[in-house]
């Protein structure tokens, strides 16, 4: 999986929005959604509030984790221990992406959100690297991988299968009368 079907994934979560139009409910596959008063808050998946904000015709209220004083405390603690922390969205880095890039204007302080959520991800990459290698150098043979979100397994996935991958082909050339050709 790629980082633009995690993006895919993040984009069905679901998000407040105050709509400017009424709109009677709308009936699609995944389920039924509104009805949509004007100004009255209605949760619709990310998708559709980011076309509804392009068309100028809602504004997103920000998920409840994406503030500050809540992400300034995940960011401490995630720095404080050596396991991975659990992370109020498992898409925490694709939402923030997608709605700074397309609202940020709904969204108060988002830079310092955005520096907030670089700095939570920098964190848990590292710790997964540190993790990794300690794995590797260790030869294990499997690993617990608890409150990870779906991107940073993806961003050491590679790195992780081909060096288990080599560690493998190592261990079976070391034991006696085995050949094996790759």
């Amino acid at each position: 999986m790629d980082p633009a079907e995690v993006e895919f994934l993040a984009e069905k979560e679901m998000v407040k929005i105050i709509p400017n139009f009424s709109l009677d409910k709308i009936y699609l596959i995944g389920g039924d959604l509104g009805p949509f008063n004007p100004g009255l808050p209605v949760e619709v998946p990310v998708w559709l509030a980011l076309n509804l904000k392009q068309r100028q015709k809602c504004r997103i209220v920000p998920p409840e984790w994406m503030d500050t004083d809540k992400l300034e405390d995940i960011r401490e603690q995630e720095r404080k221990l050596d396991t991975f922390t659990p992370i109020p969205s498992l898409y925490y880095m694709e939402l923030t992406k997608l709605l700074l890039n397309h609202a940020a204007d709904n969204i108060p302080k988002a830079d310092e959100i955005r520096t907030l959520v670089k700095d939570i991800w920098d964190t848990r990459v590292a710790k997964l690297r540190l993790s990794a290698d300690s794995f590797i150098s260790q030869q294990e043979a499997h690993a617990q991988l608890d409150n990870l979100t779906l991107m940073e397994i993806n961003t050491t996935r590679s790195f992780l299968l081909d060096s288990l991958n080599y560690m493998y082909k190592l261990r079976s050339n070391l034991q006696p009368g085995r050949s094996q050709d790759y």
